[in-house]
């Protein structure tokens, strides 16, 4: 018999009323329940020692509150509301459409479903298995479709009218998951067979938004009030403090508290006079709200200790490397077909196994394109990396992101030559490597590494490496020197 139970309560859109928040954990504290997580699709986490389960159950069916024990058969719809005025983006998409959108569902999706503003990079696009994310056209979504157990994503055809979705969904989660249709036309011919809804025409292609994750945490200010967002290093929040939340919010007239992908909480609409009510709150559960930035933007499995460690030894290394991680977001994965969001992704893989318990690991790294965590498309950078590695190839593919966004806003400055002016331009190709940016000039060749001047980059050993930092030859970038005489015209 299992010592413990791990309990998952949707939180639709990652909204929880304060009262409904405090009946959870009212209920959760008298099975003994202490501490309490959100996970990465915004629901919330506990696990009860089994001997208590029958209290929690009990108070349970008493509130009518759905819960699931040890399965996700259920997912938590996700959403960006989280973020909504806080982090503003100027579009039609405010508080009112998401609740349309969410009213709109009359049942309990058995498909990870995301609902996205488009120009907005806090939360993920396509996570879900049915991801619909805000169009210009007022009022109306994309969707993309990511299919049962692939990695596979196509687009819908049409904008989708908010008042729509949650009808849409339905029928397509009954194609998908009761008759088994997993393939793009059948899918689209089936749903099209059984359901007529209101949608446009898509005019253009979704664009999306190059990726900076803000700063969550602490007391910031928005218009004329503020919002509070909480983290917590190892990603548990007391159920004591958050009683009190629940209690502030209920006393000062705050009607939501909002759960993040990234485990943490978010709390609008703070009012100046309750500012230090607040301040006394986290003062008295001795609540810290100024980590640094380099430490939120971590993604890790639900309900796993390995990964969360791991995180953590990771960013030690960074803050005493003092590495630069600005614009990058990272996800751990230690399990086989779970999902996390990340830029660049670190994933345990087994080497020797004793049936099915694994006996050694090594460790894969991946970047996705363009290093921005919403594309599908995934990169190699290193693969069967020793844990005691890890560290340092992590910094070493920070550096080479860091050098790729230096090149390219070199090249958006970079200004076109005066008109007034002929230029005499002399050009040669040498190949530069993206980690450390040293340059291999065939003129020159390679002292250090024995290779003659005069060698073509394509002659080089198979073998051979950057002299400053190993980086291979294949990942070497062609780079076009080139070398301006202005003549100012007779």
């Amino acid at each position: 018999m299992r010592d413990y139970y791990h309990i998952k309560i949707n939180l639709p859109g990652g909204i929880a009323s304060p009262g409904y928040l405090k009946d959870i954990l009212s209920a959760a504290w008298n099975a003994n329940v202490r501490k309490v997580r959100f996970g990465s699709r915004q629901q919330l986490l506990m696990t009860v020692h089994y001997e208590d389960m029958r209290f929690l159950e009990s108070d349970f069916k008493k509130l009518g509150i759905f819960y699931e024990i040890n399965t996700d058969r259920r997912p938590n719809m996700v959403s960006s509301y989280c973020g909504e005025e806080v982090f503003r983006t100027g579009q039609w998409l405010n508080a009112s459409e998401y609740h349309s959108v969410l009213d709109s569902f009359d049942f309990v999706p058995g498909l990870k479903i995301n609902i996205s503003d488009s120009n907005q990079s806090f939360t993920p696009f396509f996570t879900g298995n049915l991801n619909f994310i805000s169009s210009p056209e007022p009022h109306f979504w994309y969707l993309y479709v990511r299919l049962k157990q692939t990695n596979t994503v196509f687009k819908w055809d049409g904008l989708i009218y908010t008042n729509e979705i949650g009808r849409l969904s339905k029928v397509v989660e009954e194609c998908m998951l009761d008759e088994g249709l997993n393939e793009e036309n059948a899918l689209k011919a089936a749903v099209a067979d059984r359901i007529s809804y209101v949608f446009l025409p898509s005019q253009q292609e979704l664009e999306l938004p190059s990726f900076s994750l803000p700063y969550y945490e602490g007391f910031n200010r928005y218009e004329s009030r503020t919002w509070l967002g909480l983290y917590r290093r190892d990603e548990e929040f007391s159920i004591e403090f958050l009683l009190d939340v629940c209690a502030l919010c209920l006393k000062t007239r705050v009607g939501e508290i909002c759960s993040t992908p990234w485990k943490s909480l978010v709390i609008k609409g703070i009012e100046d006079h309750y500012r230090e009510a607040w301040s006394n709150i986290l003062g008295k559960h001795n609540i810290n709200v100024r980590h640094a930035a380099n430490e939120l933007a971590w993604q890790t499995e639900d309900h796993n200790a390995d990964g969360a460690e791991l995180k953590n030894e990771l960013i030690r290394y960074f803050s005493k490397n003092d590495t630069r991680t600005f614009g990058l977001c990272f996800g751990i994965q230690t399990r086989p077909k779970s999902e996390v969001f990340g830029s660049v992704l670190i994933r345990k893989r087994p080497l020797l196994r004793i049936g099915q318990l694994p006996l050694f690991s090594v460790y894969d790294l991946y970047y996705t394109e363009n290093f921005n965590p919403n594309s599908r498309a995934q990169v190699v950078f290193e693969r069967g990396l020793f844990k005691i590695h890890l560290p340092a190839q992590l910094e070493r593919l920070c550096r080479r992101f860091n050098n790729q966004r230096s090149r390219d806003t070199l090249k958006t400055m970079l200004s076109e030559p005066d008109e007034a002016k002929t230029a005499v331009k002399m050009a040669k190709t040498v190949h530069q490597c993206p980690d450390c940016l040293t340059i291999y000039d065939p003129e020159y060749g390679d002292m250090l590494g024995d290779i003659p001047p005069g060698t073509a980059f394509e002659d080089l050993p198979a073998g051979y490496c950057c002299p400053t930092c190993d980086s291979g030859k294949a990942v070497f970038l062609a780079v076009e020197l080139t070398r301006s005489s202005n003549l100012e015209p007779a």
